[in-house]
């Protein structure tokens, strides 16, 4: 069986359940195949920018985890000026926030070249490569450089624009001209594919093949939508731990007489968290009856709060909270309970079950997976409802969540009180079929579609056979 190589940002070690459910999924087939899990340590060094670099080597059971460290300049251009600093910003449609300082382009082109030298000794012939997210789109045509002719597949975390947006980005044909350097383009939604297929149609003047397949740049790749699942299995075993029942148990007892709404998200602008305080406290200005009912808990992650975008957030953020607070709460209740750090994993599946609605209402996100673990922690018989964002990847498979547009601070209120108000048999209806469609696109399902398309990509190109794996 071919060995399958995994390269992306950060590596996770595969055992650890807290690593989560892309670790574990790929676990099965690492574990199979004895593969590589190839990324940065984390670590920042001073050393010359672009300079040689040792390898990191840890063995996870048959994994072989292979780690290098950035020198201070390569980190700062690479992550914080260009991944960060221009594709986050323009990835989740907001150009107003991107940097296009021209140096930082040739720090994440340096970094992406030192990837590809490193790992390409590292490849044996048959060897399947799986390049994660916008931090190394250009590492498949550096090894393409090098001489590797193995099939390699790239998969985007996040949403792709629309091509008048990605066009804005200072070299933007060099990345996508990146992008196609791969067997095989994954992309989260149908309508990031669409995306996609539209710019290398009018940017590019790519030849459609049918079935996914294109000829672009005088190559042949396949692109696809592969919606991200999360483990189910796990993170129903996680719901039904200790640390969850306890936390489910609590929540119960000290909101017995409060109907909870959750929101868990990292502090960032793409999650929309000041239009969604705006939303609540629309609701509590329109629908009396949610006065002394309803309570908010919303949890923040920290997020990159040395970048200015991120403190404006978090300002905008706690104001809003302390204005509601302050105009709507009692004595004996406080309509939201705002937390700005961290809350353990084994926690969240509790707090989801105690819930009655979740409001995930991203202005702009890949997929969202808190979505789907709201569903999955929720008890059969009695759910709670998922308020979900129109502009959420997950919104294309999540059909029977309450959907809002997250602008609409009025129609977004509105649904949050259809929702606490649902009657027990449409909660349990909806839920139902959220359920079936997270069990039946989990992250395993997700990794074996990509890795056996990826295959199929390889096949069409070279005539050689269908790999299976």
């Amino acid at each position: 069986m071919p060995r399958l190589v995994v390269v992306s940002n950060r590596v996770a070690d595969p055992r650890k359940t807290a690593a989560g459910g892309l670790a574990v999924a790929l676990a099965e087939f690492l574990n199979n195949t004895g593969g590589i899990w190839f990324g940065w340590s984390g670590k920042v060094v001073e050393t010359a920018a672009g300079g040689d670099t040792a390898l990191h080597t840890q063995q996870a059971g048959p994994v072989k985890l292979v780690t290098m460290d950035l020198n201070r300049e390569d980190h700062d251009a690479y992550y914080l000026g260009y991944s960060n600093g221009v594709l986050w910003p323009v990835c989740h449609y907001r150009l107003d926030l991107a940097d296009f300082e021209t140096s930082h382009i040739e720090g994440y082109r340096r970094v992406n070249q030192l990837f590809a030298r490193k790992l390409a000794p590292l490849l044996q012939p048959d060897d399947i490569v799986w390049v994660h997210d916008y931090h190394l789109i250009p590492l498949g045509s550096e090894l393409r450089a090098l001489g590797c002719q193995q099939r390699i597949g790239f998969f985007l975390h996040v949403p792709l624009p629309p091509p008048p947006i990605f066009a804005a980005i200072p070299g933007h044909d060099w990345l996508m001209k990146g992008l196609c350097s791969y067997d095989l383009v994954g992309l989260q939604s149908e309508e990031d594919h669409e995306h996609f297929c539209s710019y290398i149609t009018r940017e590019a003047h790519a030849q459609p093949l049918g079935e996914g397949l294109w000829r672009v740049f005088n190559r042949t790749l396949r692109a696809g939508s592969f919606p991200i699942g999360i483990d189910v299995e796990e993170f129903a075993a996680l719901t039904a731990a200790p640390e969850a029942r306890e936390m489910h148990e609590r929540m119960k007892r000290e909101y017995s007489l409060r109907k909870l709404l959750v929101g868990v998200d990292r502090l960032d602008y793409s999650k929309g968290l000041p239009h969604r305080m705006r939303a609540f406290r629309e609701l509590l200005k329109r629908y009396p009856d949610t006065h002394r009912s309803a309570t908010l808990i919303q949890i923040a992650s920290p997020s990159r709060e040395d970048v200015s975008a991120y403190t404006d957030i978090l300002h905008e953020l706690e104001s809003l909270c302390g204005s509601i607070n302050g105009n709507y709460g009692e004595l004996d209740w406080m309509p939201v309970r705002y937390m700005h750090r961290t809350v353990a994993r084994a926690k969240l599946p509790g707090l989801y079950r105690a819930s009655q609605v979740a409001l995930v209402t991203p202005l702009r996100d890949g997929m969202n997976l808190v979505a789907k673990e709201f569903i999955v922690a929720q008890d059969p018989d009695d759910p709670g409802v998922l308020v979900l964002s129109r502009f959420a990847g997950a919104a294309e498979q999540l059909r029977e969540a309450l959907m809002v547009n997250p602008y609409d601070a009025e129609g977004t209120a509105e649904a949050i009180h259809i929702a606490l108000q649902m009657p027990r048999e449409e909660r349990k209806e909806r839920h139902a079929a959220l359920l079936a469609t997270c069990k039946r696109c989990d992250v395993h399902w997700w990794c074996d579609t990509f890795l056996q398309s990826l295959a199929k990509a390889q096949a069409q190109e070279t005539g050689t056979p269908w790999l299976r794996l």
